[in-house]
């Protein structure tokens, strides 16, 4: 896979699909975990993003290394975007979980 990608140049747009597309799912993620699990669920992308983080050091492939750093990136940026989320929820811009409180 990694001479095709290389042979016709499209390592590069693969790899800004794939951080588009793991990017958009963290959206929802953030969205469900503030809604099932309040903010303790930050601890939960912390911990993902040390992980990943790790991984995207030992893997040697560039393609793979990078992919796994915007992973770990997205995980880290999901920390503040579930306070942010919380906020929303506050304002009401988005529903509570009526069982959690």
């Amino acid at each position: 896979m990694a001479e095709f990608l290389s042979q016709y140049h499209l390592a590069g747009v693969l790899v800004g699909l794939a951080a588009f597309l793991i990017i958009g799912l963290f959206h929802p993620l953030v969205i469900k975990g503030e809604y099932y699990f309040g903010r303790k669920c930050r601890w939960w992308f912390l911990a993902a993003g040390i992980v990943l983080l790790a991984a995207c050091i030992a893997v040697s492939d560039i393609f793979w290394s990078s992919l796994l750093g915007v992973a770990s990136f997205s995980c880290f940026w999901s920390i503040k975007e579930v306070d942010e989320q919380a906020e929303r929820v506050r304002k009401g811009w988005f529903p509570a979980n009526p069982k959690r409180k």
